[in-house]
């Protein structure tokens, strides 16, 4: 079945890589922060591997989003120390490095890389997904994300972030993610940048319907809860009857077809008085 002792592991991994490491042509890193003061590309790792990547190779190429710019060591200090605080818990990155320029004798390439990222930002709904820098607080907090895992999500970047971005980068596609949501905005009160996206994947439900993905059966609903809403006589009506649904045996609710959340939970229990008539009997204080 094979070792799994980390250590082992971990110098076997060692033996194979370094040579590899050694005589690579070339190296690539991603860039955490850009400083346009000064021109640094700033990268935080804990492994080592992106000093190990521009150390060996006489070639060193930087790929930076347009949207990882900070103006100067000042902003640097606080988006630096927020990334590892809300990522990880750390007071900061094992290894935060700042190149600037190729060492004597080697290149240095930086790669501004846009796709897509100007149609964000002038999307008037969503461009504050720009600001997000990755820290995965709002996957650390997602209740739908903690429980079900990175593999649930169609698109590549998972948890309340990944949603958003998918359907930035094709809403036909993507839509179904939308739906792997509570709206409970945890994410947005976690959110060291702001960018909210719980709160834009409210948006993004409004829109199914323009995007011609919204759920004909919950669009039903949706419509006939606020008729029932809308009318309180009729709604007070529905609450007297409501406990009359628990006589109905569990076997008549679990269609794959017309209840496929039924199969395999509990249909819950309506309660025999309703949370009005007990406040109005003076039973809930």
């Amino acid at each position: 079945m094979g070792n799994y002792d980390p250590t082992y592991l971990t110098r076997c991994a060692r033996h194979h890589l370094r040579d590899q490491f050694m005589e690579a042509g070339a190296g690539m890193t991603g860039c955490n922060f850009g400083v346009a003061a000064t021109g640094d590309c700033v990268v935080c790792t804990n492994e080592g591997n992106a000093d190990m990547t521009t150390s060996m190779p006489k070639l060193h190429i930087v790929a930076m989003g347009i949207e990882k710019l900070v103006p100067d060591y000042k902003s640097l200090a606080v988006f630096q120390r927020l990334l590892c605080r809300c990522g990880t818990g750390q007071p900061t990155t094992a290894f935060t490095s700042h190149f600037r320029q190729a060492r004597p004798g080697a290149e240095m390439h930086v790669v501004l890389v846009d796709n897509g990222r100007s149609d964000i930002l002038a999307d008037k709904d969503h461009w504050q997904t720009l600001k997000c820098m990755r820290c995965g607080a709002c996957m650390n907090t997602c209740p739908v994300y903690r429980r079900s895992g990175g593999y649930s999500y169609t698109y590549f970047i998972p948890g309340p972030i990944g949603v958003n971005l998918g359907m930035l980068k094709n809403p036909q596609k993507y839509s179904d993610n939308v739906s792997a949501c509570t709206l409970c905005l945890s994410c947005d009160n976690v959110c060291p940048s702001k960018v909210g996206p719980g709160s834009q994947i409210y948006v993004w439900r409004q829109s199914l319907e323009k995007l011609g993905k919204a759920d004909p059966v919950k669009k039903a609903m949706s419509n006939g809860m606020k008729y029932l809403f809308d009318r309180p006589a009729l709604y007070t009506t529905a609450l007297k009857f409501a406990p009359l649904v628990n006589l109905v045996p569990e076997c008549c609710t679990h269609f794959s077809n017309w209840n496929a959340w039924g199969i395999g939970h509990a249909m819950p229990e309506f309660a025999k008085k309703s949370f009005h008539q007990l406040w109005k009997e003076g039973k809930v204080k």
